[in-house]
Parts: C-alpha cells; sequence; structure tokens
C-alpha cells in the first residue's frame, strides 16, 4: 500500500474509532461539590464503567441555566442530562407534590426509592413530565426539611409570625402559608445573600443545605420534626430527542443505571451530607430544637386539608384514588426505612 492510501486508512479509522463513543452532555446548576452534582457524576461514572467507555457523560463547568430554567434548558436540548426542583417552574407539577407533603422520612434515599417506585407505578406522572418536553430517568427527594432562622427558637406556631422566609415553592410554599408564614419563592443559591443581608429572616432547607450554602454561620436557630416538616421532588431527566437517537443497547444501559439505582444515589449522597451539616452546625454553635409534642400536633391539624387538596387536584390532573396513592406511598418509605 502507498503512503496516501494508508493515510486515508488510518484517517478513516480514526473516525470510526471517535464515533464509537456517546457522549452525552451533563449540566448541573449547582457548584461541582454539592452532592446533587456529585451524585449526577457518579451517574455518568457507572454508565461509562458499565458500557467500558463506549458511553460517557460531558459534564459542563457551570450549568446551562440557572435553576428555574434547567428543565427548559434540557427540554430545547442545551444539555443532555441534568436534574431539577418541581416546584422552580409553579404550575406545571401537581401529582409529584405528593413527596412533599409533611412528615414523610427522615432519610433521602428510603424516600426517593419509595418515590420512584410509586411514582413510576403510574404513568399519569410521567405524562406531566412528558408535557413538560423531557424523560424521567429518576424521580429523588432530599431529607427531611428543617426550620432555619437567624431570629429565635420555634417552639409553637406563633414564633413563625414577623419573620420573613425563603423557600424553594411547590407544596413547601402551602405548607407555610397555612402555618401563616411571610415566604417569598427564591431558588436555594440565593439564600446566603437573602439571610446575610437580613432580606429574609430564615429559610425551610434540608440540614445539607446550610453546608453547601455556606450559612452554618448565619443561622442561629434550627427545629426539627419527625419526618421532616416538609420535602422537595427532584426530577432527574434527560433530553426525549437524545434518548430516542440512542442505539437499543444504549438506551438499556441508560435505563440500567437510572430508575431506582438512580434514586438510590442521588437519596444515599444527600443522606451521607445531611449528617456531615448536622455536626457542622453543632460546631458552629446553631441551636438545634426538636419540635414539641404540640407543635406537631397543631401542624398536622393546620396541614391535614393541604394532603385532601393535593387528592382533589391530582384526580383532577387523571390520578385515580389519590389519597390511596399517598398512604401507598407512605407505607413504602416506612417499608424501606426499617
Amino acid at each position: 500500500m502507498t503512503l496516501k492510501p494508508l493515510v486515508a486508512a488510518i484517517g478513516a479509522f480514526a473516525v470510526v474509532g471517535a464515533s464509537a463513543q456517546t457522549v452525552l452532555t451533563a449540566s448541573s446548576w449547582l457548584p461541582p461539590t454539592h452532592t446533587l452534582s456529585m451524585a449526577q457524576k457518579e451517574w455518568c461514572d457507572l454508565l461509562e464503567k458499565n458500557t467500558t467507555g463506549k458511553m460517557k457523560c460531558n459534564i459542563l463547568p457551570r450549568g446551562v441555566s440557572p435553576a428555574p430554567g434547567t428543565m427548559d434548558a434540557v427540554k430545547n436540548g442545551l444539555a443532555d442530562i441534568s436534574y431539577t426542583v418541581h416546584g422552580y417552574t409553579p404550575g406545571r407539577f401537581v401529582l409529584t407534590q405528593m413527596a412533599e407533603v409533611p412528615f414523610l422520612g427522615d432519610k433521602a434515599e428510603p424516600l426517593s426509592v419509595a418515590f420512584h417506585r410509586v411514582a413510576s407505578k403510574y404513568p399519569e406522572f410521567d405524562a406531566e413530565h412528558q408535557k413538560a418536553g423531557v424523560k424521567v430517568l429518576a424521580y429523588f427527594t432530599h431529607g427531611p426539611g428543617i426550620v432555619f432562622n437567624t431570629k429565635r427558637a420555634i417552639t409553637k406556631p406563633d414564633d413563625l409570625q414577623g419573620l420573613k422566609f425563603r423557600v424553594g415553592g411547590g407544596m413547601v410554599n402551602e405548607i407555610s402559608k397555612t402555618l401563616g408564614m411571610n415566604v417569598t419563592l427564591k431558588p436555594a443559591p440565593d439564600s446566603y445573600e437573602l439571610l446575610s443581608t437580613g432580606v429574609m429572616d430564615g429559610t425551610l432547607f434540608p440540614a445539607e443545605s446550610t453546608d453547601s450554602f455556606k450559612i452554618d454561620k448565619i443561622v442561629k436557630h434550627a427545629t426539627v420534626f419527625p419526618g421532616g416538616l416538609y420535602n422537595t421532588s427532584f426530577v432527574f431527566m434527560m433530553n426525549p430527542a437524545r434518548y430516542d437517537k440512542l442505539t437499543a443497547d444504549e438506551k438499556k444501559a441508560v435505563d440500567a443505571v437510572s430508575g431506582e439505582v438512580a434514586a438510590r444515589i442521588f437519596g444515599k449522597g444527600w443522606d451521607r451530607v445531611d449528617a456531615i451539616a448536622t455536626e457542622n452546625m453543632k460546631k458552629n454553635g446553631v441551636s438545634i430544637v426538636a419540635a414539641t409534642p404540640a407543635l406537631i400536633s397543631e401542624v398536622k391539624v393546620r396541614v391535614n386539608k393541604l394532603e385532601r387538596d393535593w387528592a382533589s387536584a391530582a384526580e383532577a390532573k387523571g390520578l385515580k384514588n389519590a389519597g390511596g396513592v399517598l398512604s401507598e406511598f407512605r407505607s413504602e418509605v416506612a417499608k424501606l426505612q426499617k
């Protein structure tokens, strides 16, 4: 073979070799050190390992959009995969608020797995996401929601009055209003500025977020509730057109590391950093108190209507026996927490 054909042959081989790897673009609106960014990377690493390098992620150095615009960014193909909070796009999602009601569970991993199991069982959940233009890879949640503030201990509902709180949207917004709280819907990354400047007096977060958003030296008081005062539902998602372009084997590879596998990755990561953050709060002198039985009882009385309202709204969106689905979810969480 002469030199010219040989060079051409090598070039053709290089093109074939380069095209043999499928690269998915991954975006995160949180820093690379945040547990959700790390969990997404863990998912990407597992996909690459399982496909012996035939599939991998290109993790972008910064998010393609601020948090509230991430779902539309994935829908529009600015990224192949990412995650978001359902409540960041108000009005789009009703059914997923099932995972946001009070007193669900004390750990993110069992909550996330139970959420994915139950939501995946009912196609109406997926239909909400199809309408929004994204493919669900997994549903998950953070750990139990805590009330943080810079002013005073919260031992009764009246203690919440006169304080301004940041919330992330979704069911937590309704819970807060039911408790008479003055709340403003803002993305989690805004918390440091809001609290450090005194624009807000408090925020509702899982323990992890005090570390992630550097507010563990700003907040002074934390009130914890058994099973959490609230939770936040998330979706790990993919651009549907990008998924459809994958080969059958590539789809199998993505599916194999999604679902409960991905839900466990995200949930387990959150539990780990929740524990670390709780210890750091103690070191920084944050007063952590358990909600009193009287406070818990009064919260239950006030928020019970929200579950009934959710069930009515979910049934209006096509989910039959929504109250029964919520009970099924609670039972699944309890089973997984044993």
